[in-house]
């Protein structure tokens, strides 16, 4: 029948186990003390991966990014939600993300973007306590077999390479 949905177990999955020891151990579970983003604000900017700081707001380059270029915008405050912030750092960080998306254009050459947050650790925040919010660069055809079939990700540039790049490039 046409109108049939199809059965539960004809989506096709992909199992990640090796995920659930961090989701267990690590997400959410910071401290103001143990935070990586308020530890980094006080590292040298490379040390920290910092890209550009701002009173209110940061840019980082995530340690562990999806793709090449794919830096944080984070709260200089230790905030957990968009709704607990202030006008002030929403104007911050919505410049710095207009900024990130201009800059990461002229460095990286992307075509596109995703850009979100997710807040609280049931949304996936894997630092939940401290608001940030990703930029991540796309390209045509940017996704292919090595991280499925080859359990790797290639990432053609160093991170002390792209937050040197970016850097020397922010407007």
């Amino acid at each position: 029948m046409d109108n049939e949905l199809p059965s539960p177990n004809a989506w096709e999955r992909l199992w990640a186990p090796h995920r659930k020891e961090y989701l267990v151990e690590h997400a959410g579970n910071f401290t103001d003390e143990t935070c990586p983003f308020c530890l980094a604000q006080d590292m040298s900017d490379s040390d920290g991966l910092i890209v550009v700081r701002q009173p209110l707001a940061y840019v980082v380059l995530n340690k562990y990014p999806y793709a090449s270029g794919h830096i944080l915008i984070c709260t200089t405050r230790h905030v957990p939600m968009y709704d607990e912030l202030t006008a002030d750092e929403i104007a911050a960080i919505g410049l710095l993300t207009q900024e990130a998306m201009r800059t990461l254009r002229v460095v990286t050459n992307c075509s596109g973007f995703n850009i979100g947050l997710n807040q609280g650790s049931v949304a996936g925040a894997g630092v939940a306590g401290h608001l940030h919010q990703h930029v991540v660069p796309r390209w045509p055809a940017d996704s292919n077999f090595m991280p499925i079939i080859g359990n790797t990700k290639v990432m053609p540039e160093l991170l002390e390479t792209t937050r040197q790049l970016l850097s020397e490039a922010w407007h």
